[in-house]
Parts: structure tokens; sequence; C-alpha cells
């Protein structure tokens, strides 16, 4: 795909997916260098949340579907390597809050609502905010979104309480969010990890590395796409198990749910969810960095391969001390002390990758896979209801 002719690319249907896919290396750089212009009002801004709030301020990522799976993501990490003498920091769905924002939100507690979304149009992201505003205190908000035009950008400009962090403009017209999500990702990574710039660096040039590495190695995700099996189920530890449900969620939407999908963290895989697996499955496990994580990684795939009861079981990851016995896609250009929040953006960019094969195998069009229109781009037909304290 990544090498086929736009023109048949747009008779396939897969044109603007297959773009968005391809060109995160660059808009990973172009993220660094706007995160780099905009560093010194980033820090600003985090320097005025903490001279006006005296104790542990709360962070809550936010967003829907996709763009609630970041904070799925980034939250193990931060909750070690972010700055927690200030913050605290929580993954919770917007649609979470607009339903039931009486269990989600604190008045009394200063909080940092941190708004992810690709458009900002979405009814849900708006809705989380008016409710944060009505309802806590003492609020500030950092939107981080892919355009300028959303809605949601509209309703924070210009307000001295709020930063909005704009993304690669480039990301912002398939069905499914793919750089969307890495790049928004990243942005919220580069604002919170306490790291040095001159280390952020090199992770993203590895990462950039990583990246070139997977697209030229599209044929052996193909031969995997190319087994006969209608089930598949993603696996990891830690943020890597945070992206597991973006990873299942782009083979559910670019296949219409033709393909049957789970997800779940190594360990929690096999209380019940393992009866998923079947001789139709592929099962992939996010390999962690971490030497002790990485060994329930490790162990449930050789469990798996042992029982012999999948099509496949594939590790997919870095080379480092143990390994699995199986079938793999091992990233040469990987740095084995990469943290896995960091791996997330390439081991996502493999699960793009198969699910845009997959969606064309089943006979979808990527770029429009809900042909009857039942789901959308920016999600329609949505009723919001006013809120009141009771």
């Amino acid at each position: 795909m990544f090498d086929t002719d736009e023109t048949e690319l747009t008779t396939m249907g897969a044109q603007i997916t297959t773009r968005e896919i391809k060109q995160q290396p660059e808009l990973w750089q172009e993220t660094f260098q706007n995160f780099v212009k905009n560093n010194s009002n980033i820090a600003n801004f985090i320097d005025k949340i903490k001279a006006e709030t005296g104790g542990c301020v709360r962070v809550i990522f936010t967003g829907a579907g996709t763009s609630a799976y970041v904070g799925d993501t980034i939250v193990p990490y931060l909750t070690k390597n972010g700055d927690r003498s200030h913050f605290s920091f929580e993954s919770i769905p917007s649609t979470s809050i607009v339903s039931a924002p009486y269990d989600y939100l604190e008045a009394d507690t200063p909080t940092l609502l941190v708004s992810f979304a690709r458009s900002g149009n979405s009814p849900e992201s708006v809705a989380a905010v008016e409710l944060a505003e009505q309802i806590v205190k003492q609020l500030y908000q950092l939107t981080i979104t892919c355009y300028a035009g959303g809605k949601l950008v509209q309703r924070m400009e210009n307000k001295a309480e709020n930063l909005i962090l704009l993304q690669p403009e480039a990301n912002d017209q398939g069905f499914a969010m793919t750089g969307s999500f890495s790049c928004m990702t990243l942005t919220a990574l580069l604002v919170f990890d306490q790291l040095d710039m001159e280390k952020k660096k090199k992770y993203i040039d590895t990462l950039v590395e990583m990246a070139h590495e997977l697209i030229d190695r599209e044929s052996e995700i193909q031969a995997l796409v190319d087994e006969d099996f209608n089930r598949i189920a993603y696996l990891g530890s830690g943020s890597l198990a945070g992206l597991t449900r973006e990873a299942q969620l782009k083979v559910l939407e670019l296949t219409a749910g033709k393909l049957a999908t789970i997800f779940d963290s190594s360990m929690g895989f096999r209380h019940g969810p393992k009866s998923f697996i079947n001789q139709q499955t592929l099962v992939f496990d996010f390999l962690s960095n971490d030497r002790y994580t990485r060994q329930y990684d490790i162990d449930i795939l050789e469990e798996i391969r042992k029982d012999q009861i999948a099509k496949r079981t594939v590790a997919v990851g870095i080379r480092k001390g143990k390994n699995f016995t199986g079938d793999s896609f091992i990233f040469e250009t990987g740095d084995p002390d990469l943290p896995d929040v960091y791996l997330a953006l390439p081991d996502i960019l493999f699960a793009q990758t198969l699910a845009l094969l997959s969606s064309i195998k089943v006979g979808n069009k990527p770029d429009t896979p809900s042909s009857n229109g039942t789901v959308n781009r920016v999600v329609k037909g949505v009723t919001l209801y006013p809120y009141s304290a009771e």
C-alpha cells in the first residue's frame, strides 16, 4: 500500500488513510518542532498553575473514542515520570464525564483538563468542557487538537486559564484517527515528561527511524494479513496495555466489524478473555522494554504458542534480554532503553498498517469503511441534556 500509485489507492478508497499512516514519521518531527517553538508558552502556563494552586493539581486527560485512548496510554508512564509533586494524572473519557459528571469532577479540587480532539467538533468534547467549567471552581484547560477551526478551539481562544496546542493539520481527513492519535500522544508526553530537551529529541529521532523501518517492511505485515483468520487479539502491559484498545479499534473501524477484536493486558488476558482465541485468531503482544514487565508479556505468548490454540502468535517490539521463541516483528532500529510510552508510537503504526491491509482484504474502503453510514467520522445524533447539581 505504501508504494502503491495514488490513482490506484483512490480507486481502492484507501488514498487518504494510507497517506495519513505513512506520513507519521515526518509529522512526529513537525510535532517536536512545534513543541520547541511553543516551549516558553507551555512552561509559563505550567508555572502559572503551580503558582496559583496550593496543593497537587488534578490532571484529567479526556477525549472520546481514540482521543480517550491517548490518556490511557500515557498515564501509566506519567504516574512514575511526571511532576508528581505538583500533579496527579488520570484518564477519563469525555463520554464518561458528560454522562455522569458527578462521578468524575470534583468542585473543590484544582484541575487541569487536557482535552484531546482531532476536529474538536464532537458534541461530547465541547460538553465535557462546559461541565468542567460549570462544576470545578479552579479550572485550567489545555486543548490538544488538529483543527484550528473546530468548536473546541473557538471556545478556548483568548482565555487566560487555557492553552491551545495545535497539531499538524495533515492528520484531519481520514475516517479513522491515525496520525492525529500519535501526534497528540507525543505532544502530551513532551509537555508533561520531565526529560530534558536533548533526551526528548533523541527519543523522537529513534521513533522516526523505527517508523521508516516499519514502512519499508510492509510486506511482512501483509504476510500476516494473508493468513486465514477472522479474529485479532492485542495484548500489552503498562502504557502498552493502554495502547491495545486503540490498536483493536483500528481493526474494528477499518473493517467495519467484519473481523472480531479484543484487547487486554498480558496478565489479565488469562482471566477469561483468553477464551476468545481459536484457530482463526491472530494474537499480538506489544513487548515491554522493561525487563521485569517483559517477562509477563512473553509468558502469555509462550503459553498460547505451547497450547497451539491460535492461528499465529506474534511479539511486536525490540530485541532485548528475554525474547519470544515464536513469531516476532522486531524493530532492528529500536532502542532497548526506549520507554514503553514512546515505543507506543511505532507499535501503533504497526497496528494501523495491519488494520489498513485487513480492511482491503475484507473488501472495505478504508477511507469510508462504514458503507451504511451508521458510524461517522465526527459523531452525530448525540442528545445533550442540561446538568444541574441536585
